[in-house]
């Protein structure tokens, strides 16, 4: 009897065993699995680049939900200064020369010269800022709210300030048509001429605005095709511009120095002729970037500044033939 209980207990411990050696098994897969997976979160943790080498697009935002801290520094610029520095400097080579053919009190070479480096300070002012706030980061695939707002805010101010430089020569005029009216000496500036010519850029304010619209929507193609007029209109208007300068000082005799009228006409319609052709030069930056890809509907902050200015410069356009061309032919 001792025996097959013995013989009992022998069985039971052997039958015990072999139950406890699967479960031993599994405990030291599940030790193993996770000795694993801690050796691939160190192996992940230890590939993963920095914050600054990663991949990832200029503007993406971090894993934290804030934003790329280079986009919050690169709109501080110095140009815009350079050019008010060179736009100052190119006014005080105009009133240089008005002064040299006028009264002839200064050498017309001081005006030339002061003029001209003027005009260079102003250029690369306006390429500088041009160059760092559109070009240099033309090849960035995500939109940057905080930079679109940032950039049509500082075009706002400027056209602000650009507007008290209108504004000083339309005070002038205003002081020269209180006097005695109208001069003797007044060419005939009411015509086709001019009529064409505000046509052609209240035309072309409204293709721009309809441009945009196209590219809000996708429409590359359209977007492309009504920027390309625009900027064809705009070099039309140039040419008529030319062409009424050419029609008065060969045909009429009228030039910048008959008279305080002249003065005023000359230098008004030359300052908007100056500001159309830099939306000239503009637009077409604008198309050729459009043209290369580099716009679309989350992706437009270029083409709304630009637009912004070529609006300004019409409604400029258009106060100026109400004030100088019509009201010079009126009399009150």
């Amino acid at each position: 009897m001792d025996t097959s209980v013995a013989r009992t207990q022998g069985r039971s411990s052997t039958t015990s065993a072999a139950s406890n050696e699967p479960s031993e098994r599994g405990t030291v897969r599940i030790q193993r699995t996770r000795r694993h997976v801690r050796a691939q979160q160190v192996i992940h943790i230890s590939s993963t680049p920095p914050p600054h080498t990663r991949s990832d697009p200029p503007n993406a935002p971090d894993a934290s939900g804030g934003g790329n801290d280079h986009d919050h520094t690169h709109h501080r610029s110095g140009w815009p200064i350079v050019s008010a520095a060179g736009a100052a400097t190119l006014y005080v080579g105009f009133a240089f020369l008005a002064l040299a053919f006028g009264v002839g009190t200064v050498p017309a070479l001081l005006g030339l010269a002061v003029a001209v480096l003027g005009g260079g300070l102003l250029i690369t002012g306006l390429f500088g800022w041009l160059r760092q706030a559109f070009l240099r980061h033309q090849d960035r695939s995500v939109a940057d709210p905080e930079a679109r707002r940032a950039y049509v805010t500082t075009m706002i101010l400027f056209l602000a300030t650009d507007l008290g430089t209108f504004g000083a020569g339309f005070i002038y005029y205003a002081f020269v048509r209180v006097g005695t009216w109208p001069p003797a000496d007044l060419p005939p500036l009411l015509g086709s001429l001019v009529a064409v010519n505000t046509t052609l850029l209240l035309v072309s304010s409204v293709t721009f605005h309809v441009a945009h619209g196209f590219l809000e929507r996708g429409r590359s193609r359209a977007f492309l095709g009504l920027l390309g007029l625009t900027v064809l209109l705009g070099v039309v208007f140039l040419a008529g511009q030319a062409l009424e300068y050419y029609e008065f000082l060969v045909h009429e005799g009228f030039s910048i120095t008959d008279g305080v009228f002249a003065s005023a006409f000359y230098g008004l319609t030359a300052l908007h002729g100056l500001h159309v052709a830099l939306g000239v030069v503009l637009l077409s930056i604008v198309f050729v970037r459009g043209a290369q890809g580099q716009y679309g509907p989350e992706r437009d902050t270029s083409v709304a500044t630009v637009g912004l200015y070529w609006h300004f410069v019409d409604a400029v356009w258009l106060f100026l033939v109400a004030t100088l061309y019509v009201g010079a032919v009126v009399s009150v």
